[in-house]
């Protein structure tokens, strides 16, 4: 196996992958991925990603705390509890480890204190004859989440899959609306306290909102109010399901924005809650 290797020293990893498919190759084992898997690589892992096409589009987050499963869901001993929307025989950890005696000059890209260092080692990063323990690299797919509904509104921190210090994961999954008689299925308007909101769309047709596209990225801030678009409530009545399919991350600290990022600002975006068929004055 030749090529570069990278190794992050400064956080843990989550990659989304929303486009694509390929292997995860770390000194652990390998682990093939696919469209909707979350992968979660440990900082301190030296690891190889390979694509089986060229089209790809990933979501990348990175931790300064360990990514882990809500603690609500877990019981003293770290295992699942029976009332998690998933369980241990959906997580896929590394395998086929191979135990590669190479020697050579073998690229190693470092990442600490956020900048990234080329580092040559005389032998092959994965000469692991065995490991042993909790830390290591896997993959989940967004598919083996299972919502959890009610006959009324379910707020969104029943969608979390994953959390960190300083933000939670959740994932938005196929599922059924409300179901008491009076339901109205679309969300209410509300605006966070604690935390920022990101919506990462990935597939389907959101129902509270209008004109999305896949891949698009939202940012409500915290404290300023949202909800449905105009019309959005009032399609949602009556609706059985939703097949929508969205990653949202909240993270605790306020967004700090890129100019990358603002040159991909959807520039009317904020104004789209205006409902243009009443009259103005």
């Amino acid at each position: 196996m030749r090529g570069d290797f990278f190794k992050n020293a400064d956080a843990d990893e989550m990659i989304f992958v929303h486009q694509g498919s390929g292997t995860l190759s770390t000194m652990y084992g390998s682990i093939d991925f696919s469209y909707g898997d979350y992968i979660v690589i440990p900082r301190g892992t030296i690891y190889q990603i390979r694509f089986d096409q060229s089209a790809n589009r990933l979501l990348y987050i990175e931790s300064y705390s360990p990514i882990r499963f809500p603690a609500r869901y877990r019981n003293q001993s770290g295992q699942l509890l029976e009332h998690s929307p998933f369980c241990e025989r959906d997580i896929r950890l590394p395998e086929n480890l191979e135990t590669h005696s190479e020697t050579g000059d073998f690229r190693v890209f470092i990442k600490k204190q956020n900048r990234i260092y080329p580092y040559i080692y005389g032998t092959h990063p994965f000469d692991v004859v065995g490991w042993d323990g909790f830390h290591y690299p896997y993959a989940m797919s967004i598919f083996d989440f299972e919502p959890l509904t009610g006959r009324i509104h379910m707020p969104p921190p029943i969608h979390q899959q994953f959390e960190a210090d300083q933000f939670v994961v959740c994932s938005f999954v196929p599922r059924l609306y409300d179901y008491h008689p009076d339901a109205i299925p679309a969300p209410y308007h509300h605006s966070n306290i604690d935390s920022d909101e990101i919506l990462y769309y990935v597939d389907g047709d959101f129902m509270s909102r209008n004109n999305i596209s896949k891949g698009q990225l939202t940012l409500h801030p915290a404290g300023l109010p949202h909800g449905p678009h105009p019309g959005a409530i009032e399609r949602s009545i009556g609706q059985k399901s939703t097949e929508e399919l969205a990653v949202m991350i909240d993270p605790f600290r306020p967004m700090q924005i890129t100019k990358a990022a603002m040159q991909l600002d959807v520039e009317d975006y904020y104004k789209s809650w205006i409902d243009h068929l009443q009259p103005t004055s």
